[in-house]
């Protein structure tokens, strides 16, 4: 069941933009103790690509107060909410998209996350390389194909995440996740400006580095940079984050930072 401009429902309008084109944006929160985790953080994200999708979505206190509403019932659960440019005609002009649509729905928590960080992971390099497209870098819109064919080859992987690189072969993020390294005291983490998404998590971590031990910094790296690494790990707001023990042929050990930032993420 979905919440659709505030009305329980199962339907979409197949006219809506997000059926038709993908038009649209979402982020997917981490509900815990009856509370969104990250909630203003979420409401950013949100507005920044409405912005920049130019979608004019103004009834940001209503969203708020539903998103805390569907939470208050569940001690541990995911919330995804979506945001369409709403219903309009066939063709590609949303000049006559002015009520954008709001979508909001509970999911359970995924199970394996608690074993993942408990046992940490290992990252098969995939084969599907992101497009370029410097406009859309670092938001979460609706067109998310890339991410289905990296999802498809990696489940005929025996790894848990994917390695993924820009198609310049630059290292960029996983599948659903964002990605950092460590050497020593540097922590680098790639740039978001030309493709990939900004998560939310990683916004988070790279603020509480600010005031750590170590030195973060985003790079564009080609992936045979990991083998000099220390540790590796990945994040997102559900994991929320997970320490990474092989990728492709390198292995890691070390797990100082993720014991660090772990209970900051909480």
């Amino acid at each position: 069941m979905y919440l659709i401009n505030g009305e329980f429902s199962t339907s979409l309008p197949a006219n809506d933009r997000a059926v038709q084109f993908g038009d649209g944006c979402f982020t997917t929160a981490r509900i815990k103790d009856g509370r969104v985790r990250f909630l203003a953080q979420h409401l950013g994200r949100l507005q920044q690509a409405c912005e920049k999708l130019l979608i004019p979505f103004a009834q940001w206190s209503v969203l708020e107060s539903e998103m805390q509403q569907l939470a208050v019932a569940h001690q541990q659960a995911v919330l995804k909410v979506m945001i369409t440019r709403g219903s309009g005609g066939r063709g590609y002009s949303a000049a006559n998209c002015q009520h954008p649509t709001r979508l909001l729905s509970v999911s359970a928590y995924p199970s394996f996350y608690p074993q993942w960080r408990e046992q940490g992971i290992s990252l098969a390099l995939s084969p599907i390389r992101l497009g370029i497209n410097p406009h859309l870098a670092g938001i979460k819109h609706l067109n998310r194909l890339e991410q289905v064919l990296i999802r498809t080859h990696l489940e005929q992987t025996q790894a848990q995440e994917a390695l993924v690189l820009d198609s310049d072969g630059w290292l960029t993020e996983c599948c659903a996740a964002n990605l950092f390294w460590r050497k020593g005291s540097q922590v680098f983490t790639p740039y978001m400006d030309k493709s990939g998404v900004n998560g939310t998590m990683r916004q988070h971590i790279i603020a509480c580095l600010a005031d750590s031990p170590w030195q973060v910094t985003q790079v564009r790296e080609r992936p045979e940079s990991l083998a000099q690494a220390d540790e590796l790990l990945i994040c997102n707001a559900l994991m929320p984050v997970v320490p990474v023990n092989q990728a492709q042929l390198w292995r890691f050990e070390s797990r100082e930072l993720y014991q660090f930032l772990a209970p900051l993420c909480e």
